[in-house]
């Protein structure tokens, strides 16, 4: 009798929790090519309307609750849906489901932790969270098994620190050793610390581009560039500040700054050596990302050689405990 009441009382906690954990929902600003802009501090929007359901926009389908807003800027449209729908969708965006599962569930609370900490930081925002990588991809509805499994093995779990979720920055390639975010954020995280790491499976390992004069003079909208030099250097060896030489003098700006004016992809990372031949700048680096927090070619070589998806968290956020989130 007693082992049938224990068997029904946690059978009911399960219920509970899975009823729980799918009411969670997160709102998702879509940001893409049709929709480039991020509502500004000041702006006034108005709601032009909302429906449920799917919306196809440029080929790709956003399942759930829609809202589209217009502000000073252009359109906004912020999908909302249950935040384990959209963990899937963001793993299978961030990495390829072909990846071996240990790395797919090292992924899924990694973007699990993140959604819900940004979650937790934006207050009275019109959502919580951007589909770019200005946070992390979300390319609407990609079913995939290998994934679903992923996160359902993984369900509800969230790595904090002090019982709060912690932020869970990851990126594509480090180069060979992760960077500390007070070099890129300007904030120091005692779970986030610099350690090295071999991600020679990345394309992006080591990498090389060509840039003609007029491209960065544009980029920049700094006229009559004579030069460019590395200023200083991070912790970690990256590029911190670059010296931009022109006729009026000598202009010193972040390399972070540089590398989004000369956009994410064409410049992977602050990783890089610079020569100049002529009209042309030649950048030689290592990554691609900002280089803070996991790794995820890292994480896919670590579970390739036997590491589970708690090893791998452990490495890239040391101290931090899995913990099932604190639902509404």
């Amino acid at each position: 009798m007693k082992k049938s009441i224990s068997f029904i009382l946690v059978l009911m906690f399960i219920l509970f929790f899975d009823n729980a954990i799918a009411s969670e929902k997160i709102k998702v600003l879509i940001v893409n090519e049709y929709y480039p802009n991020i509502p500004s501090n000041n702006e006034k929007i108005e709601k032009l309307g909302n429906m449920k359901g799917t919306l196809l926009v440029m080929g790709t389908k956003y399942t759930g609750d829609i809202e589209v807003w217009k502000g000073d800027n252009g359109l906004y449209i912020i999908n909302e849906l249950p935040l384990e729908e959209y963990i899937k969708d963001v793993v299978a965006a961030e990495v390829s489901s072909d990846w071996d599962i240990e790395a797919l569930k090292a992924q899924a609370v990694v973007s699990r932790t993140y959604a819900l900490y940004q979650k937790k930081i934006s207050g009275g925002s019109l959502y919580h969270i951007a589909s770019s990588v200005l946070h992390q991809v979300y390319k609407g509805n990609n079913p995939d098994a290998r994934v679903a499994f992923a996160v359902e093995e993984t369900k509800g779990e969230i790595l904090t620190y002090n019982n709060i979720p912690i932020a869970a920055f990851y990126h594509s390639t480090c180069g060979g050793k992760t960077e500390n975010p007070e070099e890129v954020f300007g904030k120091s995280y005692p779970y986030l610390k610099s350690v090295e790491t071999k991600c020679d499976l990345s394309p992006y390992s080591e990498w090389e581009r060509s840039m003609d004069i007029k491209e960065i003079e544009k980029a920049l909208n700094i006229p009559l560039i004579k030069n460019i030099s590395i200023a200083s250097y991070t912790s970690t060896n990256r590029v911190k500040e670059l010296n931009i030489i022109t006729d009026s003098g000598v202009l010193k700006i972040p390399s972070t700054e540089f590398r989004k004016a000369i956009g994410w992809s064409r410049l992977p990372s602050t990783n890089f050596s610079i020569s100049k031949d002529n009209n042309t700048f030649y950048f030689e680096g290592k990554g691609y990302g900002h280089g803070v927090g996991m790794c995820q070619w890292c994480a896919l070589k670590m579970a390739r050689e036997g590491k589970n998806y708690k090893e791998i968290l452990s490495y890239f956020y040391p101290g931090t405990i899995i913990k099932l989130y604190e639902y509404r």
